[in-house]
């Protein structure tokens, strides 16, 4: 007869040995169950693998326990029998009533939380010590990964009412380990020094505080290490390698030691290339993508280059996964090596369907519109390219991804998922501004680029300095029209006082009304036209220039025009704010309707050309003219006219000092005005290629002149400056050296802007 209590079941956590004792089997007439709290007894049922009615031994008494242990809900676990019911005692493991994270400054307390949930680690999780600890250790690896060899993680476990923890994780980050020697050992063709400096990690320098260059990382040397490998690459160095990576530490946890030994191989020329394989009788035109030709000493980046071009050449008539290899033949007697361009063009596809994915607020047609590649249409890589560009030209998105997805079982077939990343496009800002000319200047706006995710925008601009203050309302519809006609509504009022820029005592305010509507007939060309209405107001003060005092005694303090304006404006740059390659050309005629006080036309033409020389090397050149003249026997009017000096025009000299003077000796401006300036922009030394920070040498040229141009009046200036997209706007900075200063001019050697005026 069984006794009346006896223990059937008890686990130790290594499930070492067998039971050292048995009992007889029997049938469950019930289970009970004792110890739950927070768990509901159906989970438990249902990971308990005996049911009533079953017939229970040893070794599904074994099981059973096995699988509540493995639920990780529980601490202990055991069974009892009493008569023929099953007694299942149970002890929780505690639930997480917090998680806290303190002392982490070079990961933020948001980026901790997160990656800890990631862990398992978060409020209302069953608290695992084992899972706690492995956190520790994943969080000084995140350090050891940020050159924080010395940071400390303590955890704090609190009990607290209802069996529930408290965690606390204290973080001492440290001392960050900066790098105090980098050696780069094997090297015969190039000194150690110009290897070193193909390098972003570098011991410190005077602006390591901003660049962080000299804090190691395993990704950041990962990346150097692959700069060190192109540059040999690309100076014919064809089985240059890598042999080994030291990375040592000084007893302190603050000094990184790096070792690179490399071995450089000889030297090699190319002596030609073949193409091998089906290449759809392109070969003339492959050859000529081959930017690595025989007798040229071997260049990883061109060959590069010339594979990837030649597949993109494949992709744009729907050849979706062309494979093309550059197989070397190497002579090393001679130190030569020959190619055979392997061309597998695969099959043609079109394009079945496009999926667009990671727009939440955006609706979907203000993805697609900008596509300019179709579905059921063959498939196309220059298409696709300029999808991308067009959605990234948006300012939308902060990523755009375009990717391509064989269709199981279609080989003709494939998918395009275009992934975007939305950025939030509605701003309020409140800004200081200060500049050389215009001194305090406060902005103000409200703005919506992406209206209720329709692609419209409308917006709010203030603006108010010493010289001048403004107040524009705008609103955009770029798709007016389902071909891209865009519509535009501007309301505005400006002030400008002329005292506080030397050219008179004077003030003019302008309020206007207009409507415009651009058309674009390329895909990088748009013409604008448009109406508006404006009405200007001269207040004259004690001491006012001659020439303004007798217009308005001529013609009142007040006037008004109706206006025409026509544009043509075409953009291939790579970024409006920073751009590196490509042409901007933009025109634009201004001209008076017959009705109003007003007779007049202005034209005026902008351009802008940058080429890289290298991947941190830039040249820029630009260019403006502007022409306005009088209609109808009526005078130009005077506050029309044009200005040319100071930032943005020619540094060096005075803001819009340059040009002819009135009797009082007060720069009048002109009605024609020429204005160049070429710049070499070169990354901030220790920046690496930063391109929110640039410095720049430039050569200005331009004057205004009252009527007709003058070439032989030209003022050239030449200098140094800066471009910083700071976090108070965009900073611009120049000293400047007028070259060819003429009797009255005035000068001015430092001139510089932070923040934006609307």
């Amino acid at each position: 007869m069984r006794p009346f209590a006896k223990t059937v079941f008890a686990l130790v956590a290594s499930m070492l040995a067998p039971l050292a004792w048995a009992f007889d089997p029997f049938t469950v007439r019930d289970i009970r169950l004792i110890g739950v709290q927070r768990v509901e007894p159906g989970t438990v049922f249902g990971y308990l693998p005996i049911k009533v009615g079953e017939r229970l031994d040893d070794q599904r008494a074994s099981q059973a326990v096995r699988a509540l242990y493995a639920t990780g809900l529980f601490n202990d676990v055991r069974l009892e029998v009493e008569g023929e019911v099953l007694v299942v005692y149970i002890e929780e493991r505690p639930s997480i009533a917090s998680v806290e994270v303190s002392g982490s400054q070079d990961i933020s307390s948001e980026q901790m939380l997160k990656a800890l949930k990631d862990l398992g680690l978060a409020e209302s999780r069953i608290f695992d010590r084992a899972l706690l600890d492995r956190a520790e250790q994943e969080v000084k690896r995140q350090y050891l990964a940020r050159g924080k060899y010395a940071a400390k993680v303590t955890s704090t476990v609190t009990p607290i009412e209802r069996n529930r923890v408290a965690i606390s994780m204290a973080i001492d980050e440290g001392a960050d380990a900066r790098i105090t020697q980098i050696r780069i050992v094997g090297n015969k063709a190039f000194t150690e020094s110009t290897l070193i400096d193909q390098l972003q990690l570098s011991t410190p320098t005077w602006l390591s505080w901003y660049t962080k260059t000299d804090q190691y990382a395993r990704e950041k040397l990962a990346g150097d290490l692959e700069r060190l490998r192109s540059y040999y690459l690309n100076r014919g160095y064809l089985e240059f390698s890598i042999d080994s990576t030291q990375v040592s530490i000084d007893p302190d946890r603050e000094g990184v030691y790096i070792t690179v030994n490399i071995t450089e191989g000889e030297r090699f020329s190319v002596t030609g290339f073949k193409f091998s394989g089906n290449t759809l009788g392109r070969e003339p035109e492959l050859e000529k993508l081959m930017l690595v030709r025989e007798g040229d000493v071997f260049n990883g980046q061109r060959l590069a280059e010339s594979t990837r071009a030649m597949t993109e050449i494949f992709g744009s008539i729907g050849y979706a996964f062309a494979n093309i290899n550059a197989i070397p033949e190497v002579d090393r007697e001679k130190r030569t090596v020959f190619f055979n361009i392997t061309v597998d063009p695969g099959r043609r596809a079109y394009v079945r369907r496009i999926n667009v994915s990671g727009n939440a607020r955006s609706r979907d047609e203000v993805v697609r519109r900008e596509l300019r590649q179709f579905e059921s249409a063959w498939y196309d890589t220059d298409k696709i390219r300029l999808s991308r560009e067009r959605l990234t030209r948006l300012g939308y998105f902060t990523d755009v991804t375009i990717d391509t997805v064989p269709v199981p079982e279609a080989p003709d077939q494939v998918d395009l998922n275009v992934n975007v990343n939305e950025r939030s496009t509605g701003t309020f800002l409140i800004g200081v501004g200060f500049s050389s000319t215009d001194k305090l200047i406060l902005t103000a706006s409200v703005s919506q680029q992406n209206f209720l995710g329709t692609g419209k925008s409308i917006g709010l601009n203030m603006n108010t300095g010493r010289t001048q203050r403004s107040i524009t309302l705008t609103s955009t519809d770029p798709y007016f029209t389902a071909d891209g006609v865009s519509r535009s509504f501007d309301l505005f009022s400006r002030r400008f006082n002329a005292d506080e820029l030397g050219l008179g005592d004077y003030v003019l305010e302008t309020q206007g009304i207009g409507l415009r509507f651009g058309i674009p007939y390329t895909e990088v060309d748009r013409v604008t036209f448009g109406v508006s209405y404006e009405r200007n107001n001269i207040t004259l003060g004690s001491n006012p220039p001659a020439r303004y005092r007798e217009y308005v005694d001529a013609y009142g303090e007040s006037s008004w025009a109706a206006l025409g304006q026509i544009g043509w404006f075409r953009d291939e740059r790579d970024s409006p704010l920073t751009p590196t390659r490509g042409l901007y050309m933009g025109g634009n005629v201004e001209f008076t309707l017959p009705v109003g006080d007003l007779r007049y036309t202005r034209a005026n033409f902008d351009t802008q050309y940058y080429k890289p020389i290298t991947k941190d090397y830039t040249i820029g050149l630009y260019g403006s003219v502007a022409r306005g003249w009088a209609l109808g026997g009526n005078p130009y009017p005077l506050f029309k006219n044009y200005y040319a000096g100071g930032i943005g025009s020619v540094r060096g000299f005075e803001a819009a000092s340059l040009g002819p003077r009135d009797a009082d000796d007060f720069p009048r401006g002109g009605q024609s005005k020429v204005v160049a300036s070429a710049e070499f922009l070169f990354p901030l030394p220790g920046a690496g290629n930063d391109q929110q920070v640039r410095l720049f040498t430039f050569l200005d040229v331009g004057n205004v002149w009252a009527d007709t141009i003058d070439l032989s009046e030209l003022r050239y200036s030449t200098g140094l400056g800066l471009n910083w997209l700071s976090p108070l706007g965009p900073l611009k900075l120049s000293i400047g050296y007028p070259i060819n200063k003429q009797p009255g001019d005035r000068t001015q050697r430092f001139q510089f802007q932070i923040g934006t005026g609307f």
